[in-house]
């Protein structure tokens, strides 16, 4: 209970919240249309509570057999929303982005990871950026030479924090492991010192990025309107730091993702401003540090949890490492030879998708499954809806990564990354990311859960209540 105290105290401090959160409840217009099914939950409160206490994916479900399965309405974050489920829902939300719908965030979220001249733009900036530049700085063609560069950190990784122990928590490290990586990656930060003082303030961001938005001490969304504020002060002083490097040195080639940032030019030909470049960089440590960390985490639960699984993946990882000298970095090539191991991440992802679904706000109404969606509401597309969803994955919570084989799963039914224009341009890094990892730990050790049922709660992402601790059996050279 204590791991809900930040996210459910804002719920039941009703005073402040009528004073704090503008719920309004416009009567008239909306009456005579036919609006999806659905409860609206407590007056201002809405259902806000029940999301926290039951998680995403049964909170769905349960309102999926209660009110429709193609869409319901509910109260969130204090916004009216429609939930949209199952592939139909995934295909007609992704079809129809820029179209009827555009991007929305939560002010929780906004808040917390913008700086405050944002708030109340629509982010057309960092949308525009994340367009065009992040799906070119991070296609496979450009991320190609980070791959040694990733297996040189996971050996030093593990070389530190997980050989020395015979039991290692695998949350919390793994989201060391990312973030350090997305630091020398996106930076060219190493030190540990400074990748500490983005990361401690940047696990108060995520906490709360996604809470009820309440700026009360002792809140998820107080930390991590704090923990942004940091976050954002020491990546002002880095952006500053290189640009004034890269004119004093001339610099015209970026040797990493902040140096190609500090180089691009909008279509007028103007230099991103530095506060721009640090809106963005935030957005692309929040998913190496969360969402990939998350995938990392499942897999090796999965990898603990069921030995046949492992040894398949054992014996794939090995004829790869038999084709390389000892101290030989993995290449692209060797990624591209991991199809069964990249066949059991999808499998966990499906499972356990890091992330539970996307926002957005229609832009005019609209009909959807015979219910009228009014502009401004705002939208939700469960992932949990379509991959636990029998019709498209039988036996659907047996883990089986033969769904991957040949042409996988239909379109639309399995969605970890998003779909459509707006679809997480991180995909392939995160691929690559989870690889390199299962690759290393998978040759040095076999994974035994310490603790066999461990619950699993939703933060921001999914997080097992204990860190997954996990026994290290070293492989016997």
């Amino acid at each position: 209970m204590d791991s809900y105290l930040p996210y459910i105290l804002p719920l039941v401090l009703l005073p402040l919240s009528l004073y704090l959160i503008s719920f309004a409840r416009k009567k008239g217009s909306n009456d005579s249309k036919n609006l999806p099914p659905g409860s609206k939950g407590w007056p201002m409160l809405g259902e806000n509570m029940e999301f926290a206490l039951l998680g995403p994916q049964k909170f769905v479900k349960d309102r999926m057999g209660k009110y429709s399965p193609d869409v319901f309405q509910t109260s969130l974050l204090g916004e009216k929303m429609a939930i949209f489920c199952g592939a139909p829902g995934n295909k007609f939300l992704f079809m129809n982005e820029n179209k009827l719908l555009t991007s929305w965030w939560p002010q929780s979220m906004k808040k917390a990871l913008l700086f405050p001249e944002f708030l109340n733009s629509n982010l057309k900036e960092v949308s525009a950026l994340k367009r065009s530049f992040h799906h070119e700085i991070l296609k496979p063609e450009a991320l190609k030479q980070y791959i040694p560069v990733m297996d040189a950190l996971a050996r030093d990784h593990l070389d530190h924090d997980w050989t020395p122990n015979s039991v290692v928590k695998v949350f919390p490290l793994s989201k060391k492991y990312t973030f350090e990586l997305a630091c020398r990656l996106f930076l060219s930060v190493v030190d540990p010192a400074h990748i500490k003082k983005l990361s401690d303030p940047f696990t108060l961001v995520t906490n709360g990025m996604f809470s009820v938005p309440i700026d009360f001490p002792g809140t998820a969304y107080n930390g991590a309107i704090k923990g942004g504020k940091m976050v954002r002060e020491e990546l002002m002083k880095i952006i500053k730091n290189r640009r004034k490097e890269m004119m004093e040195k001339k610099e015209i080639e970026g040797r990493d993702l902040l140096s190609k940032m500090l180089l691009v030019t909008d279509e007028d030909g103007k230099f991103l401003s530095e506060m721009e470049i640090s809106n963005n960089i935030i957005g692309l440590l929040v998913a190496s540090f969360e969402t990939t960390s998350s995938a990392v985490t499942a897999v090796m639960n999965y990898l603990a949890e069921l030995p046949h699984i492992y040894e398949e993946v054992l014996r794939e990882q090995m004829e790869i490492a038999k084709s390389k000298g000892p101290d030989e970095l993995l290449t692209w090539e060797d990624i591209e030879k991991m199809k069964y191991s990249w066949n059991v991440a999808r499998e966990s992802l499906r499972l356990t998708p890091p992330a539970q679904g996307a926002f957005r706000e229609t832009t005019t109404e609209f009909t959807y499954a015979g219910f009228t969606i009014p502009k401004g509401w705002k939208t939700f597309w469960t992932v949990h809806s379509s991959h636990k969803n029998p019709k498209y994955f039988p036996d659907p919570e047996k883990f089986d990564p033969s769904r991957f084989e040949g042409s996988g799963p239909a379109p639309y039914t399995f969605v970890p990354f998003g779909g459509g224009p707006r679809m997480c341009p991180g995909k392939e890094y995160a691929r690559l990311d989870v690889l390199v990892f299962m690759h290393n730990v998978v040759r040095r050790f076999k994974l035994e859960k310490a603790i066999p049922n461990e619950k699993i709660v939703f933060h921001a992402s999914p997080t097992p209540v204990y860190g997954l601790p996990v026994h290290l059996r070293p492989h016997k050279k």
